[in-house]
């Protein structure tokens, strides 16, 4: 058990790297850099920026270097907590992030719990009233979950709100809130524009986890430990939750490797569609300007939170589920113990033939003997 953790640790930090070398390199693929961009927006407002005044900021924000001395110096700081300046706004990127990273974590937790808390009882519901009316009504407004992008459902909430209601639904403050202080009038509000965003964001994470936790939970039912349980006389939600619901929890589980980074990002689309102040446009708009610290640590985060919650997720299949403790007694990977069994499988194969080899020889030995006799 220690040894599989000190493993995955050691093959998450060579992930993160990867991931910081990767997408630093992606970032500045694009022609031009940061500067260019500006001169353009600069250029489109009808100002003028010289050559002269183009090299001072490349030289300012280091842009005149290599690829990867920047890449060196950008990481320098990162391993010390300094994630540099943004180009952009003009500030360290941490203060960038820090102002919308945690209204993005309320919004996605709340919509987690909301995927959770609605996809589990319905799920198991679906599986044992199995083909009832409600199954019937469960499934068809999973598909259309499935079907329906986030985005567009966002926009029909959004149409519907201003045309029936006369009420403004995008956004997480009212008008008089924007930009006052924070006061416990501001958090109110918060909270009552909060459901609706979080409800359209869990939409499509809740209709995957009903049809999964449904299949999962009717595959389990089908056991034989469960016919047994029931002929000895359990009660029949014991028979149910004991056992089956725990083994079919796994799908909720393996989740958690990109809920993280979702917690973090949000939906980009939805965001920008109901001008959420979420990390996610603030990504989008990054890359738009070429501002290659801000972007790049941001990726990063999500990159770690995604490295993290895949670690957590198998950490917690290994406590829900005994098969994965089971087989971590076995050593190596599974590709490692495949191989070690077709090697063994083609030893004894191996000997089984020369067995027989034997043997068919003594068999005709006394045959040759009369022969030549």
């Amino acid at each position: 058990m220690l040894a599989y953790v000190l493993r995955r640790l050691f093959l998450a930090l060579v992930t993160i790297w990867a991931i910081s070398v990767v997408s630093f390199v992606i970032i500045q693929l694009p022609p031009g850099d940061f500067v260019d961009a500006y001169i353009t927006n600069l250029s489109a407002s009808g100002s003028v920026v010289s050559q002269q005044e183009a090299q001072a900021l490349r030289e300012q924000y280091g842009l005149n270097q290599s690829v990867w001395v920047q890449y060196y110096k950008w990481m320098a700081k990162v391993v010390v907590g300094d994630f540099g300046m943004s180009m952009e706004w003009g500030r360290p990127v941490t203060e960038v992030i820090g102002d919308r990273l945690w209204l993005t974590i309320v919004i996605s937790v709340a919509a987690i719990i909301l995927t959770w808390g609605i996809a589990l009882p319905i799920g198991i519901y679906s599986a044992v009233r199995q083909y009832s009316f409600a199954d019937y009504i469960f499934t068809f407004v999973g598909f259309v979950g499935l079907a329906v992008p986030n985005f567009l459902l966002a926009l029909i909430i959004m149409y519907f709100g201003f045309t029936l209601f006369d009420m403004n639904v995008g956004g997480l403050f009212s008008a008089e809130y924007q930009l006052a202080p924070w006061s416990w009038g501001k958090v109110w509000d918060l909270i009552v524009h909060l459901p609706l965003p979080a409800l359209i964001l869990a939409l499509a994470g809740t209709a995957q986890l009903i049809r999964i936790m449904r299949a999962n939970l009717l595959d389990e039912l089908r056991r034989p430990y469960v016919t047994t349980a029931r002929a000895r006389g359990l009660a029949e939600w014991r028979v149910i939750m004991k056992y089956p619901v725990r083994a079919a929890l796994n799908p909720f589980a393996s989740t958690i490797g990109y809920l993280l980074p979702f917690v973090v990002s949000g939906s980009i689309v939805v965001s920008l569609v109901l001008s959420l102040p979420t990390v996610g446009p603030l990504l989008l708009r990054a890359l738009i300007a070429q501002d290659m610290f801000l972007a790049g640590t941001i990726v990063l985060l999500l990159g770690v939170l995604t490295v993290i919650g895949t670690f957590l997720s198998d950490l917690l299949l290994m406590w829900i589920d005994p098969r994965v403790r089971a087989g971590m007694h076995e050593r190596g990977s599974p590709a490692t113990r495949s191989f070690r069994k077709s090697i063994k499988l083609r030893l004894l194969l191996g000997v089984q033939h020369r067995r027989v080899g034997r043997f068919a020889d003594r068999r005709c030995q006394p045959d040759r003997t009369a022969a030549e006799a």
